[in-house]
């Protein structure tokens, strides 16, 4: 008698069922069709991310009443209090430049929790396992914050640049020139940013978002803090050294009122930040890739 019994039909809608490539058991073909990933959807991701969290609100919105805030309050004072003979030949726009000084603490702070929160919450491990590929994940990040960091950046100084402009129109300050206004404004801007990205990678690099934070502000204050105490004639050289590469004097060669007679000048602190940042970017992905999450 044969024990052979013809196959079960297949139920309706049932998934397919084929032999698996190079094997003879039986495999599956998933019905729902297979994406390469690209950087494109890690870009999606991180933009989803960041415009939905908390964080990015208050930061970028304090960033805002800062930048804005200080720089019309001390744009009116002088306005109202300086002479005509004492704003003789000052560039109106350099007044935003302690708005913006303040102001970039809260880039950092933003800067930091991009990474590091993931990092204090689990999340890391959840965007890991959708995108394998660290340096992509990375990336994604950089260039998110880095995009949103400028455009903020941009519109809040080009703001108070305007309304500083007209405030002190006709007090006896020279009129800016192109090339002032757009130090003053696009230069700025990628400045905060590139400043931002680089509390970035540091808080990839400490994936504590505390530690990143206090790091980055000592990295910003701590050698202009340092030099006011130096004053002895030992101590000159470095005294002037940290006046010129402190961050707050580097970002006001931008508004041409530098805190040194000497030191970078024109875009020069642009390009040490660039440096500073590209460096701090090798270090995090070589640190991403060779540590667990």
């Amino acid at each position: 008698m044969s024990t052979h019994q013809p196959p079960m039909p297949q139920a309706p809608g049932a998934p397919d069922r084929q032999a698996a490539p190079g094997g003879s058991y039986p495999g599956y073909t998933s019905p729902i069709p297979v994406v390469r990933t690209h950087l494109g959807h890690a870009l999606a991701s991180e933009w989803t991310k960041i415009r939905s969290v908390r964080s990015t609100i208050w930061t970028l919105s304090v960033f805002v009443f800062l930048v804005v805030g200080i720089g019309l309050l001390v744009g009116a004072l002088v306005s109202a209090h300086a002479s005509e003979s004492s704003l003789s030949g000052t560039n109106p726009l350099s007044f935003g430049f302690f708005g913006v000084l303040v102001g970039t603490m809260c880039v950092i702070t933003l800067g930091v929790l991009t990474t590091a929160s993931e990092y204090g919450t689990g999340m890391i491990r959840t965007t890991m396992t959708a995108c394998p590929s660290r340096g992509r994940v990375l990336a994604a990040k950089a260039i998110v914050f880095f995009a949103v960091a400028f455009v903020v950046s941009l519109v809040s100084v080009g703001f108070v640049a305007m309304v500083q402009s007209s405030m002190l129109s006709g007090s006896g300050v020279e009129s800016p020139s192109g090339a002032d206004w757009f130090k003053a404004t696009v230069g700025v801007s990628l400045y905060i940013a590139l400043l931002g990205l680089l509390a970035l990678l540091v808080g990839s690099m400490i994936r504590h978002s505390a530690g990143g934070i206090t790091i980055m502000i000592g990295l910003v204050l701590a050698p202009l803090v340092l030099a006011l105490f130096m004053a002895t004639e030992s101590l000159h050289s470095v005294r002037d050294f940290l006046f010129e590469y402190s961050f707050p004097s580097q970002l006001s060669v931008f508004y041409d009122n530098t805190l040194s007679g000497s030191g970078p000048q024109g875009w020069d602190p642009l390009w040490i930040m660039l440096g500073l940042t590209a460096a701090a970017g090798v270090g995090a992905y070589a640190l991403l890739r060779n540590r667990d999450v």
